[in-house]
């Protein structure tokens, strides 16, 4: 296929964002009285939005409002210290570079929270990326399309001519359910296998190998 667009996942994607979210949890739990979680707990639990995230972090059977209150921390926290351990994955940027020199439009589509993804994209890539949307009040996440959807309107280009690059199950469905085509990428935070599973149509290992398929 002669692609026109590629809009990508963010976190386990382009970006390992793992440690800065494991911190800001853990701030959030410590100061809400909870244990922490370590590395694979947080690994495991991200892909559909810092709400889930917080709510499977707290212990079993915490009232809601007591998990809405940690949600809050967290997002304050995060919201300063996202960009402290985060970085892109190695070749990321140089394929981004190669995508802007063929003419080729990037967007994200995160299920992240849209300040910190807007950031975070704007720190490490510029103007490699041409737009990111996050979550938004209003707008359905992932694996719903919209967020899809959205990013095609304001790229100018039709979902025929359009993949969608991703680490997990979540962005997988999404792609299915906006009907265009899913590169799986095996370095980010599911294993291949989760890929297989999850109908990826192409899997990559790294990310010069996405050149084999657009």
């Amino acid at each position: 296929m002669n692609y026109k667009a590629v809009i990508f996942d963010l976190d386990g994607t382009l970006t390992d964002t793992l440690e800065d979210l494991k911190n800001s949890v853990n701030y959030a739990l410590e100061k809400s009285g909870f244990p922490e979680k370590n590395l694979e707990e947080i690994r495991s639990f991200v892909g559909n939005g810092v709400k889930r995230l917080i709510f499977l972090s707290v212990p079993e059977n915490t009232p809601d409002e007591v998990s809405e209150k940690c949600l809050e921390i967290f997002k304050e926290h995060y919201n300063v210290n996202s960009c402290v351990k985060t970085k892109p994955y190695d070749g990321i940027i140089e394929m981004l570079s190669e995508l802007k020199n063929r003419g080729i439009k990037t967007a994200v589509v995160t299920n992240k929270m849209n300040s910190a993804a807007t950031e975070i994209v704007k720190f490490f890539f510029g103007d490699l990326i041409d737009e990111t949307i996050g979550q938004l009040d209003g707008v359905a996440q992932k694996p719903q399309p919209d967020g899809i959807y959205n990013v095609l309107e304001k790229l100018g280009v039709s979902k025929e001519n359009t993949v969608y690059v991703g680490d997990s199950e979540v962005d997988c469905i999404t792609a299915k359910n906006a009907s265009i085509p899913c590169i799986g990428v095996t370095w980010g935070f599911r294993d291949k296998s989760v890929l297989n599973e999850n109908g990826a149509d192409f899997i990559i290992n790294s990310p010069t190998e996405i050149f084999h398929y657009i």
